[in-house]
């Protein structure tokens, strides 16, 4: 198995596409959270899930982050 790729359950995100995808809101980069599981947009304060490896990029799927999270970030 390639370390090219991010393991998610069986489901695999490869990195290259992750540096082209970008928050549909406000157009900056998107950043894996630490469990892997979600796609974060620190300038519009919230995250999106990715489910079996698939980025869920629409607004309605995304949640908001809390004031923790967001400290975290910077």
């Amino acid at each position: 198995m390639s370390s090219r790729f991010i393991e998610s359950e069986r489901y695999r995100l490869d990195p290259l596409a992750l540096e082209m995808l970008v928050c549909p809101l406000t157009k900056t980069q998107l950043t894996l959270n630490s469990s892997k599981t979600e796609l974060i947009s620190a300038a519009a304060r919230i995250a999106f899930p990715i489910s079996k490896g698939v980025p869920l990029l629409c607004v309605t799927e995304a949640r908001s982050l809390s004031e923790e999270e967001i400290q975290k970030l910077k």
